[in-house]
């Protein structure tokens, strides 16, 4: 982590999945004493009893696909919380701006699953997939009276096709280690948030290429662009080539404003 950037942890899930009490858990418990911490919740979401144990809580909005929302100033360390009723890939590529805007640097991205939704709603594997795509972390929380053997067929989802990120169970809103949990090393798949960007060199031809490979003329004509992340891709039209279901139909409270 740069020592001039203010480190943010990006903390994924839906409506519901026990993110703020367990933040409550990592704040407390997983940052040194010097640490001056604060909390930025999405307005669309209501008001929880355990706003009141988190630092230095704000709101943050959204307008038009981005982010409206100033970090605090003072804070070392800001854990910023998605509206867990909206499309994920949206509100990511938007965070992404805004980070840079606000000269701050991903730390993790944290995402907390609910298992119970999870497990009643098949159809969401799409929306979890995604947020699994982005995490560093994934935490498995709310799992009274889900199956084993769902639990075991989702982490062998993922495991089967090498995810790198590290997935902990939660009991009691508490994880095992919430220091190991903070600690700023990338574990994902995706690399919109790395301080390198990956780039991709094609041929005159638009074939992918090695960066020094030539054509077969000898001539360089190398055509070098930003790796694009598959869920930001965008149909001509405007829509995304993956699609996601509406998490806010399998939630039993209502969207956010301007949904």
């Amino acid at each position: 982590m740069s020592e001039e950037k203010t480190p943010v942890y990006l903390i994924l899930g839906a409506t519901g999945s026990g993110r703020r009490e367990i933040l409550v858990d990592l704040i407390t418990d997983g940052l040194g004493e010097s640490a001056r911490p604060a909390v930025m919740l999405p307005a669309g979401e209501a008001v929880k009893a355990e706003d009141g144990l988190l630092p230095g809580v704000s709101r943050w909005e959204w307008h038009d696909g981005f982010i409206l929302g100033v970090r605090p100033a003072e804070a070392t360390h800001v854990f910023f919380v998605i509206d867990g009723g909206r499309n994920p890939i949206d509100q990511i590529e938007a965070f992404k701006l805004w980070v840079d805007a606000q000269g701050c640097e991903v730390a993790r991205v944290l995402c907390v699953v609910n298992a119970q939704l999870a497990e009643k709603h098949a159809a969401l594997l799409p929306w979890f997939e995604a947020c699994v795509h982005f995490s560093d972390v994934v935490l498995l929380n709310r799992r009274e009276g889900v199956a084993n053997k769902w639990m075991s067929d989702f982490l062998g989802h993922f495991s089967k096709r090498y995810y790198p990120c590290v997935f902990e169970m939660v009991r009691d809103v508490r994880v095992k280690n919430p220091a190991l949990v903070l600690e700023p090393q990338a574990r994902r798949m995706s690399h919109v948030f790395d301080l390198e960007q990956d780039w991709i060199f094609t041929n005159a031809d638009g074939d992918e290429i090695d960066e020094q490979e030539e054509n077969e003329d000898g001539e360089d004509e190398v055509e070098a662009k930003p790796e694009e992340d598959p869920y930001f891709a965008k149909l001509m039209g405007g829509r995304r080539v993956v699609t996601l279901p509406d998490i806010a139909k399998f939630l039993a409270v209502p969207p956010g404003p301007n949904s």
